[in-house]
């Protein structure tokens, strides 16, 4: 079993080689990082178009300023700071909804098992949350980052992250207790 501080070490010895110029290190953190970035930014568009950009444009912009990293936190975390912000650059410049509900049921009805209908249910339900709320319970519920992590990637205190998730988790229970009524 791997040790989460062996994990770190290895993150920041990678990102150091990759500052003196391994292009091998940095394929080593694009491999890893790769899926699990993918996976959260789909999250926030049905377009996987938009979703390969943001993703692409992570990976170049980490690249090019990879002397601007500080070392503080993972290079995941720097990564996926800098994809939302991609994404948040996108949707000022045009500005547009953040969603299209019947967009997204047909999007996950092509890339996921539908059989159980909470699934379903669920996402257009984070899809009615704005981006902090919908970012905060995906990278903690999901991705298993701690809140001092999604602070970190968010520009929020730990204590606002708490809070955030706290209080979707309670209006996703809210949802679930009127569908159950309902039903």
């Amino acid at each position: 079993m791997v040790k989460k501080k062996d994990n770190v070490k290895e993150d920041h010895q990678l990102v150091l080689r990759v500052k003196n110029g391994d292009q091998k290190a940095f394929k080593v953190l694009f491999e890893q990082n790769i899926v699990p970035l993918y996976r959260f930014m789909k999250q926030f568009s049905p377009d996987k178009d938009q979703v390969d950009d943001w993703v692409q444009r992570a990976f170049i912009k980490s690249y090019e300023n990879i002397g601007k990293f500080d070392g503080i936190s993972l290079y995941r975390t720097w990564l996926f700071k800098i994809a939302l912000n991609e994404m948040r650059t996108d949707y000022r410049k045009i500005n547009r909804i953040l969603y299209d509900i019947e967009e997204a049921e047909d999007y996950y009805t092509e890339i996921e098992d539908l059989n159980f209908e909470w699934q379903l249910v669920m996402k257009n339900w984070l899809f009615e949350l704005d981006e902090i709320k919908r970012s905060v319970f995906i990278l903690f519920e999901v991705e298993g980052y701690s809140h001092s992590e999604i602070a970190s990637m968010l520009n929020i205190s730990e204590v606002n992250s708490r809070a955030i998730l706290t209080r979707t988790k309670n209006f996703l229970r809210e949802k679930w207790r009127i569908t159950e009524k309902v039903k």
